[in-house]
């Protein structure tokens, strides 16, 4: 699936809840773990492959054979001790920087069976739980740096994207 890229205004918007799970719903959930594989994510949401809606897709595991997908994800609760992680995001590609989140989060959805379902994350997989719901609500990484890192960061992925623009 082709991935939206920054500054896509598809990006920025809120993605709408789901009311069913559906066998559709399972599919693009498919597709979009194959894309984020292809890829070589760790995560992805489905406002990335332009469907606007709260459904995201993630593998951390050593050798991503643990998929995780969840519709209508949200964190329930967030540890006040922070971490720091470097960071990268399929619709940003080319840019990684350094973002503090809280270390552990939990997080709850429902499971491609419609299950409810809650996760206790730490490390890698708190940090992609929080970029990908992150994305849900039109927010991206680049967003949680300070307006000073966030503005060369900017500066120096629209002098890439006119590079290859122009290649």
């Amino acid at each position: 699936m082709p991935i939206l890229l920054h500054p896509h205004p598809l990006l920025r918007r809120r993605a709408r809840e789901l009311p069913a799970i559906t066998e559709a719903l399972r599919a693009l959930a498919e597709n979009m773990r194959e894309t984020m594989l292809g890829q070589a994510g760790v995560g992805l949401a489905a406002p990335q492959v332009g469907e606007s809606l709260r459904l995201i897709v993630a593998d951390t595991s050593p050798n991503r054979n643990l998929p995780i997908a969840l519709v209508n994800p949200v964190v329930a609760a967030s540890s006040r001790e922070t971490a720091a992680a470097e960071e990268g995001c399929l619709s940003v590609p080319g840019v990684r920087e350094v973002v503090h989140r809280p270390a552990r989060v939990t997080v709850r959805g429902l499971n491609l069976q419609g299950e409810k379902t809650e996760m206790e994350c730490e490390g890698m997989l708190s940090v992609c739980m929080q970029h990908e719901i992150d994305h849900l609500d039109g927010v991206l990484f680049i967003d949680r740096l300070s307006r000073l890192k966030r503005e060369r960061v900017l500066a120096k992925y629209k002098k890439m994207q006119t590079r290859e623009s122009t290649e």
